[in-house]
C-alpha cells in the first residue's frame, strides 16, 4: 500500500473514533453534569531510507469541554449546582474521583451520597456526614453545610491540577492523573443542577462531516483497490 493509502486507513480509524465520540455526547445531552468531549487528530511523517515519507493520522487524544453548563432550579435541598471551575470530590473504592453531578441523597447512616452510593468529601476528604436529626439543611456558596444555623461540615470543592492529567471514567466521574487542589473560584448552588454542556445543534451537524469525511475517505480506498486490482491484471496478462 503506498503512503496515501496509509494515510486514508489512518484517518479512516480516527474518524470512526470522533464518531462515537460525537454519539456519545448526544446520547448524554440530558444528563447531568456531563462534560462533553471532542478528540484531537495528528499527523506523523517519518522518512524511509528509500521512497517519499510515510505519513500516517491519529486521533488518540480526548479533549474534555470545561463550558459551563445550563443551571436548573430543583428546589431540592441536597440539589448541588457549582457555578465556575470546580469539582465535587467523590469517594470510590478505587480511589477519590471527581464529578460535576451534584444530585445527591442522604444514606442510611447519614453519608451525603451520589445515585451510585458513593460518599461525597468535604474539603479535607473526610465523608460528608449529616446527624439523623439534622433539620433545616443549608449549604452555601463555599459549600459549608449547615443545620439548625450549625455548621456540620465544609464539601469539597477541588480542581485538577493539570488539566491535561484529567481522565473519565464513566459518563460523569473523572480520576485526575495529578492529583487536585482546591478550587478558588467555583461557587456552590443548593436546589439547582448542571446540565450537560452539550450542543445538541453543532454536535450534529459535527456528525454530518465526519459520517461524510469517512464517505469520502471509503471511496478513495474503493477506487485505489480498483486501480491496484487493474493493474494487477494487467502485469499478468502480459
Amino acid at each position: 500500500m503506498e503512503n496515501a493509502g496509509y494515510t486514508t486507513l489512518t484517518r479512516q480509524s480516527g474518524l470512526m473514533r470522533e464518531m462515537q465520540v460525537v454519539a456519545n455526547n448526544i446520547a448524554n445531552a440530558a444528563t447531568t453534569g456531563f462534560r462533553q468531549e471532542g478528540l484531537v487528530f495528528a499527523e506523523h511523517v517519518q522518512r524511509t531510507e528509500a521512497g517519499p515519507s510515510l505519513s500516517m493520522a491519529s486521533a488518540d487524544v480526548r479533549h474534555t469541554s470545561m463550558m459551563q453548563g445550563a443551571l436548573t432550579q430543583t428546589g431540592g435541598a441536597l440539589d448541588l449546582a457549582i457555578e465556575g471551575e470546580g469539582f465535587f470530590l467523590i469517594e470510590t473504592p478505587a480511589g477519590e474521583r471527581l464529578t460535576r453531578a451534584g444530585s445527591f441523597a442522604l444514606s442510611a447512616a447519614g453519608d451525603l451520597v451520589t445515585p451510585d452510593g458513593f460518599r461525597v468529601l468535604d474539603a479535607g476528604g473526610a465523608p460528608v456526614f449529616v446527624p439523623p436529626n439534622a433539620t433545616g439543611l443549608g449549604i452555601s456558596a463555599d459549600g459549608t453545610l449547615s443545620a439548625d444555623a450549625r455548621p456540620l461540615s465544609q464539601i469539597g470543592l477541588v480542581r485538577p491540577a493539570d488539566i491535561n492529567g484529567l481522565v473519565r471514567e464513566d459518563g460523569v466521574m473523572f480520576r485526575s492523573e495529578a492529583g487536585h487542589e482546591p478550587a478558588e473560584t467555583g461557587r456552590i448552588l443548593q436546589g439547582f443542577l448542571e446540565g450537560a454542556n452539550v450542543d445538541p445543534v453543532s454536535q450534529i451537524a459535527r456528525m454530518i462531516e465526519v459520517q461524510r469525511a469517512y464517505e469520502m475517505g471509503q471511496s478513495f480506498l474503493d477506487a485505489e483497490n480498483e486501480r491496484v486490482r487493474s493493474a494487477l491484471q494487467t502485469f499478468v496478462r502480459s
